[in-house]
This record gives C-alpha cells, structure tokens and sequence, in this order.
C-alpha cells in the first residue's frame, strides 16, 4: 500500500463527500464511505497537528537568556479556522 499523505487523503476525503452528497448510493455503501471519511478525517487532523508543532519549532526567537523559546502558532492571526464544529 502507498504510504498516505494529506494530499491524497484530503482528495479522497473532497471525493467520497462528493460521493455522499449525490445522494444515489445505498445505505450499506454510504455507512462504508463515511466511515472511510472519518479515517481520513482523523489521518489529516493529525498531520496538521504535526505540522503546527513544526511551525511553533521554527517560529522560535530568542529569550532573555540567549536561548530560544518556542512561540506558539496563533491561528487566529493566521486566518485558520477551526472546522471541527
């Protein structure tokens, strides 16, 4: 199996949603492909927990005792958004 990356799964996710949303699949293969959808869903909310622990690593600066502190990434003055609502 290919190793999974949020780009593929984060396509397959806007696919099987497209999929869901048509509304012409039955109950047994729309109950497979939401289940699908939230192993992917869970898969790219860890990647992106991963990479913003990266990005506090590199927005580091450097504290009153000459070493560096991590900054955390603030994601309210980045314009993310929390889609977990």
């Amino acid at each position: 199996m290919a190793k999974q990356t949020f780009e593929i799964a984060l396509a397959r996710l806007e696919q099987l949603t497209d999929e869901l949303e048509n509304g012409e699949l039955t109950l047994e293969v729309s109950l497979k492909k939401f289940d699908e959808g939230i192993k992917l869903a869970a898969f790219c909310n860890s990647s992106l927990s991963e990479a913003r622990a990266r990005v506090e690593l590199l927005l580091s600066k450097e504290g009153k005792d000459g070493q560096l502190e991590s900054v955390p990434f603030n994601e309210n003055d980045h314009g993310d958004q929390d889609l977990s609502q």
